[in-house]
């Protein structure tokens, strides 16, 4: 049996009574009270003991063990359960090793009595136990030892797995092989950021300054090697590609950074990814590109994601357009965004989308309005103009209330319950605007009665 299983810590020793049945582990101890599990396991009506049934039986205690937080009891099952790697099944030897590094990982990372060391061997013998598994334990190991602060560490253990070579095995590994180089590409940005925070600390003339600026140019070259090759594979690489686009934007490189972004927004090989647009948004603002740009970008992301936050700046920049259909999705944004129960609170969403039915309906555009109230007419005034919000938005947002209302008095007339109860509301900051709103609504109402 595998002398894996001498890396959990040992159980708590119990008086058991010696004339009970036992299961011994790996490293000779004895678990009376698993034999007792072991012999309760029944299928039709039978007991069965042999090796396939110990080891589902022992698996099971081990994920309930997990589950209850008992890291004791299911490091003490795990010692049984390493005989899986005996299994004369070839198809479930060769998943054992899978099974009993995340089972193993879990434990070793949450049990109060465990180590460094610990678990660092662990992890060094189950990379040697299936080929298949080395590339994939050796980035969870490196990811652990980074947990813990040991960056130089975690680096030599994905240096070393860098190097992994298995005859054929190799090729089907290759995109495992690009994301252990891209998280030392990753270890490297880190390096760069922390030289980048001790450069904003240094006077320009101190020699250290000049130092440290050819260091992060060091670090920023060695990153971009290792990102380089993953960021062409389709995937989602969120932290990849932020880290190299800031390395490559902070050192002038703007077209590589602007065509990295692009591809991995617009790619039809990559998967849908609303973060792939807010990052090349983002990355056009920083460079003032062009509204129309801008435009393009945040278009895109709202046939993706309507209730971004990034939204009302996309419709702030619908209305300094001068083109006419801008204007007409910029009102269709704003009804989308409070289409959303998450926006419904959104003081600022209202106060845009009251502003926009008034310079809509002043330029003589109703039927832009029509349009986005045709589809709406028959749940909104429940999801938003209720008398129930009415008195909730009063008490807790009077700023809100008061946006809302002129919204419902316009979608709704000035017979709806909304409209009604806060125009009746008698407060001094608000008397002036709820009355101009009251002569609004009764010019430009949408309707000619109320609900």
């Amino acid at each position: 049996m595998s002398g894996s299983s001498e890396e959990f810590l040992k159980p708590e020793t119990e008086d058991d009574d010696p004339g009970e049945p036992s299961v011994l582990s790996g490293s000779g101890m004895c678990f009376p009270w698993l034999q007792k599990h072991i012999d309760s396991v029944v299928t039709k009506g039978k007991e069965e003991k042999d090796f396939a049934q110990t080891t589902n039986a022992c698996l099971g205690f081990i994920q309930e063990a997990l589950l209850k937080h008992q890291w004791q009891q299911a490091a003490e099952y795990m010692h049984s359960f390493f005989q899986i790697l005996e299994d004369s099944d070839n198809n479930k030897k060769q998943v054992a090793p899978k099974i009993i590094w995340k089972l193993g990982s879990e434990i070793l990372y949450y049990h109060p009595k465990s180590s460094m060391e610990t678990f660092n061997t662990f992890a060094d013998r189950m990379k040697n136990i299936g080929v298949m598994n080395y590339l994939k334990i050796s980035l969870q190991h490196a990811l652990y030892l980074l947990h813990h602060g040991m960056l130089d560490e975690a680096s030599r253990n994905l240096s070393q797995a860098e190097t992994w070579r298995y005859g054929d095995k190799s090729s089907s590994q290759k995109v495992l092989i690009n994301l252990i180089k891209a998280y030392r590409g990753l270890f490297q940005y880190y390096c760069w950021s922390t030289n980048k925070m001790e450069l904003s600390k240094l006077d320009e003339d101190d020699y250290a300054c000049s130092t440290t600026s050819q260091d992060m140019l060091s670090h920023s070259e060695k990153a971009s090697i290792n990102l380089d090759a993953l960021i062409k594979v389709p995937g989602l690489w969120d932290p990849f590609v932020k880290s190299y686009v800031e390395m490559l934007e902070f050192h002038g490189a703007l077209d590589k950074a602007h065509k990295i972004l692009t591809n991995y927004a617009y790619d039809e090989k990559f998967p849908l990814n609303p973060n792939a647009h807010v990052y090349l948004y983002n990355f056009l603002k920083r460079v003032k590109a062009p509204r129309e740009k801008l435009i393009s970008v945040l278009k895109i992301l709202y046939q993706i994601v309507p209730s971004h936050k990034l939204m009302l700046e996309f419709h702030r920049l619908l209305q300094k357009s001068e083109k006419e259909e801008h204007h007409e999705l910029g009102l269709e944004v704003l009804f989308a965004v409070l289409d959303f129960a998450g926006c419904t609170k959104n003081a600022t969403a209202w106060q845009y989308l009251a502003k926009c039915l008034r310079q809509t309906l002043m330029g003589s555009h109703l039927a832009w309005v029509q349009e986005e109230w045709s589809s709406r007419k028959n749940w909104w005034p429940h999801f938003h103009f209720s008398y129930f919000w009415a008195t909730n938005d009063w008490k807790e947002d009077k700023a809100l209330a008061y946006e809302k209302a002129f919204v419902a008095g316009i979608l709704l007339g000035k017979g709806c319950r909304y409209f009604r109860y806060i125009s009746k509301q008698d407060h001094q900051p608000l008397r002036k605007k709820i009355k101009r709103i009251k002569k609004f609504v009764k010019k430009y109402s949408i309707v000619t009665t109320g609900p």
